[in-house]
């Protein structure tokens, strides 16, 4: 089988990164991903048969890897809803070439699975979580959930070894954007890193508009006026947070910009979702269907041309042409089916 190393778009950009949505469905209702008034309890989710199954993924994630990709992120929906998990993450730690094997999770399952998780040889989580104050807390998961219960969920995974999780604030004016500064303070010196998210325009569900956005020179300015900070190089190249030290050495924050400061230009992600879309932006109109061509017999070679064909054409820079204030595409494809 042949190895494609180094495979780039159309702007020289490799693809290092899989972010794989495990299942569409989640417990929460946050209202810039999944608003409870459109996902309601008789709401239509994906059908077993119709969500990739563990072969199904192992296979991809392994072709990708054979393209180039070093680090997998689970995402859902929720990944922890679905079932045995755990199994599926030891098989995809043991794919070659992957250095890094990550998830992303509300945490409110954590408690009974974070063990099991770190056992499977999950290498990192990061833990949404977008503000301490219970309330607020609450208007943004649709009431599902407390601030206490993440909290256990993240008190499991440092019980079983995770260490430095990332917790993740999605910032919304006159919602969370009072809250910022109690958060960082929180884990400051605990040796998690907080990453504060600019609202963003995921999808046509969460009724987005500019005006609702508290900017990273916002955020940063809240916090460096209690806790200074200072501006730290990114770990690699494609990092799509900003990196700030406390000046007293306790920790880090981290700032994703997308919104006002896009970082198209050294994207390396690509997305497959539950249904085995593949997706070469977060603001992609559409995907291209691994599934169909994957269940109908095609070979690893057959699949390898076609996902690096897509690659290879790729063009995508959506956040700097919304900066730009150009026209733009349509976008179709909604946060929780490509989980972030």
């Amino acid at each position: 089988m042949n190895h494609t190393p180094q495979i780039k778009d159309k702007f020289g950009r490799p693809v290092r990164d899989l972010r794989i949505s495990v299942i569409d469905k989640c417990n929460f209702r946050c209202p810039y991903c999944m608003p409870a008034e459109i996902f309601g309890a008789d709401y239509n989710f994906l059908n077993k048969d119709e969500l990739l199954s563990d072969d199904e993924i192992v296979r991809l994630a392994t072709l990708f890897a054979q393209l180039g990709v070093t680090k997998f992120r689970l995402t859902g929906g929720e990944p922890l809803i679905r079932p045995n998990l755990p199994a599926l993450i030891a098989r995809l730690a043991q794919v070659p070439d992957i250095e890094d094997l990550a998830l992303t999770t509300n945490a409110f399952y954590l408690p009974k699975q974070a063990q099991a998780l770190k056992d499977a040889g999950l290498h990192r989580l990061t833990i949404s979580l977008d503000s301490l104050d219970n309330e607020v807390f609450q208007v943004l998961n649709g009431r599902r959930a407390t601030v206490d219960q993440v909290l256990q969920g993240l008190a499991a995974a440092e019980a079983a070894g995770f260490q430095k999780t990332k917790i993740n604030c999605v910032v919304k004016k006159a919602v969370n954007d009072h809250t910022v500064v109690d958060l960082a303070r929180h884990f400051k010196g605990s040796g998690h890193i907080v990453r504060y998210i600019e609202y963003m325009d995921v999808g046509n569900l969460n009724g987005w508009k500019l005006d609702d956005v508290v900017t990273a020179d916002e955020i940063l300015a809240m916090i460096d006026a209690e806790m200074p900070l200072q501006l730290v190089p990114p770990n690699y190249r494609g990092e799509v947070a900003n990196r700030y030290r406390y000046l007293d050495g306790e920790g880090e924050i981290g700032i994703i910009a997308s919104v006002t400061k896009p970082f198209c230009g050294d994207c390396t992600r690509a997305r497959l979702s539950s249904a085995g879309e593949y997706y070469t932006c977060l603001f992609a109109h559409k995907g291209t269907d691994l599934r169909v061509p994957l269940r109908a017999g095609a070979s690893d070679e057959e699949m390898l041309q076609r996902i690096g064909g897509v690659w290879q054409r790729r063009t995508d820079r959506y956040s700097e042409l919304r900066t730009s204030f150009t026209r733009l595409p349509a976008k179709g494809a909604e946060m929780y089916r490509l989980g972030g």
